[in-house]
């Protein structure tokens, strides 16, 4: 039997790791509430596999699934697995527990993988990129199957059944997803021809999705709606200091959400004023740093950012465990500050369109815009001469008066 810190008694197989572990949620910041109700939960599976006649390393997956499925049947103190997470990881850790094993004898899912691996070493796409294209020709990978599920039929592949996918599929989707879907579908047929598994490319004949380049016009927010999206943030919390911070560097940079997440604190040049940016396809830039983003961030540092040992992430969660924020959670600061400022749903390239619209007011070229968001050509950078009314009006021709 061991009494944990938090008060908990454990007995069975679990007992020897209790102080362990609750060590371990006190150092990632869990409160002693949130600690004790992991604990108490340690207790229960250590009694549960007790009375199953099992010790720690015979916790496998299937094991888990069948505790929940007690748990839940007892009450509603278990809900789902990821309650397990925590403790599932820690003994992970010690080598008591082997890591979920992953579909690695499904043939689609070893195909998709080597093709990651292909956009990350060829193609120098990062691992997140590299997670979306697979995901995005999952379905067409998957619909070459064979009826028993053990082979691939990539051999006898055509430009019809390239295009029969395509126009199957592209109408369920939005326009920026069908775009992206037949992108990734050109990706994935080059590879496959590269790897010697169809005999010539079929990449030409993927169909296009209707809809021209910059027909769109960027929607940024006016100084009325960025300063009562900052207004939103009670910054005498931890919670609201982060995110004042967070949209102060989105708003002023425009950065990208996924570049916030990443920022670390090796990466803040204090003395000289800089910010290193680390942005898509493995691309590091250094941009000034303005004095009121300067003094957002090392506010948030000081009064707002939780002690963790998770590395020198610049911003991590309020809430524990103190882990780096991921891009997700940066997009959700920015929805749930435009809920709260009464703008509706925003979303982080909005802001981004916001910081270009504001340079291109305060005199700023669309080469100098360019420089600032780092875009790799300048015809991305062209869809903001749309909101660049000064340069319109020179170009614009008079309208016809009386004399006409």
């Amino acid at each position: 039997m061991s009494i944990d810190p938090f008060r908990v008694r454990v007995q069975g197989p679990l007992a020897p790791f209790a102080a362990g572990f609750a060590g371990e949620l006190a150092r990632q910041g869990y409160t002693p509430l949130s600690a004790r109700e992991q604990m108490r939960l340690v207790a229960r599976l250590s009694r549960w596999l007790a009375l199953e006649g099992m010790d720690v390393e015979g916790l496998g997956a299937s094991e888990v699934d069948r505790f929940v499925r007690t748990r839940r049947a007892a009450g509603p103190q278990l809900r789902s697995i990821k309650a397990l997470r925590p403790l599932l990881a820690y003994l992970q850790s010690r080598g008591m527990v082997p890591p979920s094993p992953r579909a690695t004898d499904d043939p689609a899912d070893q195909l998709l993988e080597r093709y990651q691996r292909y956009l990350a070493i060829e193609r120098g796409l990062g691992k997140a990129t590299a997670d979306v294209y697979a995901r995005m020709v999952h379905p067409f990978v998957r619909h070459r199957l064979s009826s028993d599920g053990r082979a691939l039929d990539l051999a006898g592949l055509a430009a019809t059944d390239v295009i029969t996918f395509v126009v199957a599929r592209c109408p369920q989707l939005s326009r920026g997803a069908a775009s992206l879907t037949v992108t990734a579908l050109r990706s994935l047929l080059t590879f496959l021809h590269v790897e010697g598994l169809i005999a010539r490319s079929l990449a030409a004949y993927v169909p296009s999705v209707a809809g021209r380049r910059l027909a769109g016009l960027p929607k940024g927010l006016d100084c009325d709606q960025v300063q009562r999206l900052l207004m939103s943030c009670g910054r005498d919390t931890s919670n609201g200091c982060r995110d004042f911070a967070v949209l102060t560097m989105l708003v002023r940079l425009g950065l990208r959400a996924g570049e916030v997440a990443k920022l670390k604190l090796d990466d803040l040049d204090w003395r000289t004023g800089e910010i290193l940016v680390r942005g898509k396809g493995s691309c590091i830039q250094c941009l000034p740093l303005p004095a009121d983003v300067g003094e957002a961030v090392a506010a948030y540092l000081r009064y707002g950012r939780p002690r963790t040992a998770q590395g020198r992430t610049v911003f991590v969660r309020v809430s524990a465990p103190h882990n780096a924020l991921t891009s997700a959670g940066v997009s959700q600061i920015v929805a749930a500050a435009g809920c709260r400022a009464g703008l509706g749903q925003i979303h982080a390239l909005r802001l981004r369109h916001t910081a270009a619209s504001a340079m291109l007011r305060a005199g700023a070229s669309l080469p100098e815009v360019g420089q600032v968001l780092r875009h790799r050509r300048a015809l991305t950078t062209a869809i903001y001469a749309k909101v660049d009314r000064e340069a319109l009006r020179t170009i614009a021709r008079p309208w016809p008066g009386e004399v006409a």
